[in-house]
């Protein structure tokens, strides 16, 4: 399970937060630079106001990579009775006596370091922090200025980020002005925590106060534990959006295609020895037979997001050699039709540059029938 973990401010914010379903409730201030730190007095407050009944994390601010600084604060927020602290991995200063230095405190509260993807993130620094017992590391943007956290990673950059901390044994987070349509793509690589602050404010931006209605949302298209209205019903429009159709709720008879045309990625395809040794431009184009909600189609909680297409292709891309267009083809499908609403789907893989022509095949698969009303996977599964 992907956690949600959202940023507040102060007490009120968490209030906010924890009744609209977040996971993990993060004391920051939006105002007091990338990860502004709240007085302690304040996320005390907040701790209790939460009494235990989520996860609560604090940053330590914008502090250099100095021992005694970020030492000083970690004692000070850790006296809070949070369960996580953050801190922001800065170009500058000695990192590894930094984190030397706080390896004590694992004892006591659980440390995730942050890493920035726009201020060129030394990422040989994980293995480090497995070393001084760190709990996770996290991607997020320094620069809070619209660009996001896709704009400087892609798909398959952060599929490797979050390879990488899984196989060190270190919780995976990402982050970074995210936005809603954001949040399928990022699931299919399965991290740990996606975070929040921008996305929770509606038009006020990271800077004003979070919304109920924002925060709600965004719980609605992440998968989580719980799936009941507020009167203690099952809430259909809910499951659907974290991925289960019930057949109350779509109808295979009563579909939409989404489509994917001419889109066109290098990568070392073929079984000859020189398609080994360099890339080549292969071409997609990939239809999907998506079950319709029986309701209007009003946002992103109905509908299948194209960019899972195209990220699903990118990050198999991204994996290394493969040998037939046919298997990948079959590897496209695969993925795809684990996702719930996917019925069927027609994937064309066409190599580009054989000097043949374009040579390639076309290939069509459905879900088995016995799947179709009750899907076992959630967005994201198969990735």
């Amino acid at each position: 399970m992907t956690w949600f973990l959202a940023s507040v401010r102060d007490a009120d914010e968490a209030a906010i937060a924890l009744a609209g379903g977040a996971d993990v409730i993060d004391f920051k201030d939006p105002a007091a630079g990338a990860l502004g730190a709240v007085a302690p007095e304040i996320v005390r407050e907040g701790v209790a106001r939460v009494a235990g009944r989520r996860p609560v994390s604090a940053v330590l601010g914008d502090l250099p990579m100095a021992a005694t600084p970020l030492c000083a604060a970690a004692e000070a927020m850790a006296a809070t009775g949070v369960d996580y602290l953050k801190l922001g991995i800065f170009p500058g200063g000695d990192a590894e006596a930094a984190l030397a230095a706080l390896a004590p405190l694992t004892a006591r509260v659980k440390l995730v370091a942050v890493f920035f993807a726009d201020r060129a993130p030394d990422l040989s620094l994980l293995a480090l922090l497995a070393e001084r017992g760190f709990a996770g590391a996290m991607l997020d943007t320094a620069g809070k200025n619209g660009a996001r956290l896709l704009d400087h990673f892609d798909i398959a950059r952060l599929g490797r980020f979050v390879a990488e901390c899984r196989r060190l044994g270190l919780l995976a987070g990402l982050a970074g002005a995210l936005e809603l349509p954001d949040i399928p793509r990022l699931l299919l690589l399965s991290p740990d925590l996606l975070g929040f602050r921008t996305a929770l404010c509606g038009a006020t931006g990271r800077k004003g106060a979070i919304e109920a209605e924002s925060v709600a949302m965004v719980r609605a298209l992440i998968p989580g534990e719980t799936s009941k209205d507020a009167s203690g019903g099952v809430d259909f429009r809910l499951l659907a959006a974290r991925g289960y159709a019930p057949a109350q709720e779509s109808d295979p008879a009563l579909t939409d295609r989404v489509h994917l045309r001419d889109f066109v990625l290098p990568m070392t395809i073929g079984v000859y020895a020189h398609e080994r040794a360099r890339p080549q431009k292969v071409r997609f184009a990939v239809t999907a037979i998506i079950a319709r909600p029986r309701r209007a189609v009003a946002d992103l909680r109905d509908v299948f997001s194209y960019d899972v297409i195209s990220d699903t292709i990118r990050m198999l891309a991204d994996a290394g050699h493969v040998g037939l267009v046919e298997t990948l083809a079959e590897r496209i499908a695969a993925r795809l039709l684990a996702h719930p609403p996917v019925l069927k789907v027609e994937i064309c893989v066409e190599k580009l540059e054989t000097g043949t022509g374009v040579v390639g095949i076309t290939i069509a698969r459905a879900r088995e029938a016995a799947a179709l009303a009750y899907p076992a996977s959630a967005w994201g599964a198969g990735a």
